[in-house]
């Protein structure tokens, strides 16, 4: 049966990744690494279509190698008769060199996995309080302020989201930057907003 493949050669596909890959930060500093594999379906025209994890890592990963499959939309050559049903799995490889990570041990990394989860439970938090402030007490706001602070949502963090979204734009993902600057605003910051009314109307 014909292949699918990437139309700029069979290491496209791999070159593709390397160029836009946007390393999550939390990842880089704890050398989480590793292939998260995506599945995926490509229609007629090579666009992709109803794409899910099939092997993760760290939802911040799973989310980037998600983000590159869908930019790789209508990059692919399908051939003639070729059954648009078929899931197509792709590994996305994540590897970090010189970033100090041959002194980092295996229960370093699962324990900065395992932060990176319980985080993860609280930035929601974070975030459903924001998208429902309208009903919220003094006390919450001042539990979720508290919060906030013990996960480091300060403004710095807040640039980094921006930096990151804005590269995402250059590279023409205006889907993935204008999650990044919804994130922002939903953090409680109003940092994003001129970029959300350019880009994400």
């Amino acid at each position: 049966m014909a292949q699918v493949q990437f139309k700029s050669g069979p290491s496209g596909f791999a070159s593709f990744l390397k160029n836009n890959t946007i390393y999550p930060p939390f990842s880089k500093q704890n050398c989480i690494q590793g292939t998260v594999n995506v599945s995926f379906k490509l229609d007629q025209s090579g666009k992709v279509y109803s794409s899910k994890i099939t092997k993760g890592i760290i939802s911040e990963l799973n989310d980037e190698a998600l983000r590159l499959v869908r930019m790789s939309s209508g990059k692919w050559q399908v051939p003639a008769g070729y059954d648009t049903t078929i899931s197509v799995v792709v590994p996305v490889n994540f590897r970090l060199s010189g970033y100090d990570c041959e002194g980092k041990s295996k229960a370093d990394i699962k324990a900065a996995i395992v932060s990176y989860e319980a985080e993860e439970g609280l930035t929601n938090a974070v975030i459903n309080f924001y998208k429902n402030k309208d009903q919220a007490t003094p006390e919450q706001e001042a539990q979720i302020l508290a919060i906030k602070s013990q996960l480091g949502i300060d403004d710095e963090y807040l640039d980094v989201l921006i930096k990151t979204a804005l590269k995402k734009i250059k590279q023409g993902d205006k889907q993935g930057a204008c999650e990044d600057f919804n994130l922002v605003k939903n953090l409680g910051s109003d940092k994003a907003n001129d970029y959300l009314s350019k880009y994400c109307k």
